[in-house]
């Protein structure tokens, strides 16, 4: 696992040259895309390197979860979210970004043919990742199965006060459950790029990088993952005991070596 702390803007900077790397080497790359805040800062550089002639039009992406049951034309509707962030802000083919569908007259069966199109895309190439402040990622809540596929899980009160932001301040209106792709389902993508700021993310951070591999914790998953970056602020690398560590293999990282 790499870790690199530096300034927010620059992460996000950093997360786009790996997604633009990958694109011009393969141009019918897979890409994970992530929803939340911590992805924001990279579509906007990836929407303005569109401008400047980077391609997605051969690329394919898949969505790590949506929400079960908010109205298809809903704005915190992931699909919608993703659609809005970054999908119509580039030039992906109709049909390119896929996601669960949290509409399903059969939520299983809808996961299944979920895990199923990622199979038949010759899996994800490289996925974005932000994590929770209990420390899920994607909506794999605490006690989350190390080897979990796609299916339908029960969000914590947590992470539904976390989200209320979204649905005015309203945990009422944040629902219940959701879809998700599950931890061996991320674990599958080549590599892994998670990004984290602010303070409040300091703990779970911690535990992702320098604690046990825990269910309790489910992003510690990650440090089993041959190609893991992982990407944060000053702030959320306050509680890191390798931060004066991390800092320096990376400022004498070699040029060529990329994320």
């Amino acid at each position: 696992m790499e870790v690199i702390i530096a300034e927010a803007d620059k992460l996000a900077g950093l997360a786009a040259d790996a997604v633009e790397k990958l694109l011009r080497a393969r141009p019918a790359a897979v890409l994970g895309l992530a929803t939340g805040s911590s992805p924001l800062r990279v579509y906007d550089e990836l929407a303005r390197r569109h401008k400047d002639g980077l391609s997605f039009a051969q690329a394919r992406a898949f969505m790590l979860d949506e929400y079960v049951g908010l109205p298809a034309d809903h704005p915190e509707r992931y699909r919608n979210v993703i659609e809005k962030e970054i999908a119509s802000r580039v030039d992906f083919a109709p049909g390119a970004v896929q996601g669960p569908d949290g509409l399903a007259d059969d939520l299983e069966a809808a996961c299944a043919r979920y895990e199923a199109a990622i199979a038949e895309a010759g899996g994800v190439d490289l996925q974005l990742l932000g994590i929770g402040t209990d420390g899920h990622i994607a909506f794999n809540e605490p006690g989350s199965s190390l080897a979990s596929r796609t299916r339908i899980k029960t969000l914590t009160r947590q992470t539904r006060e976390d989200n209320a932001r979204f649905f005015g301040d309203d945990v009422g209106q944040v629902p219940r459950h959701c879809l998700t792709q599950g931890l061996a389902t991320i674990m599958s993508a080549r590599h892994l790029v998670l990004l984290a700021t602010g303070r409040a993310k300091a703990e779970a951070v911690h535990q992702l990088v320098e604690g046990p591999v825990s269910a309790m914790w489910p992003a510690t998953v990650m440090q089993l993952h041959p190609h893991a970056t992982v990407l944060v602020d000053d702030a959320a690398a306050s509680r890191l005991q390798l931060a004066d560590y991390y800092r320096q293999t990376f400022a004498d990282k070699p040029d060529w070596q990329g994320l």
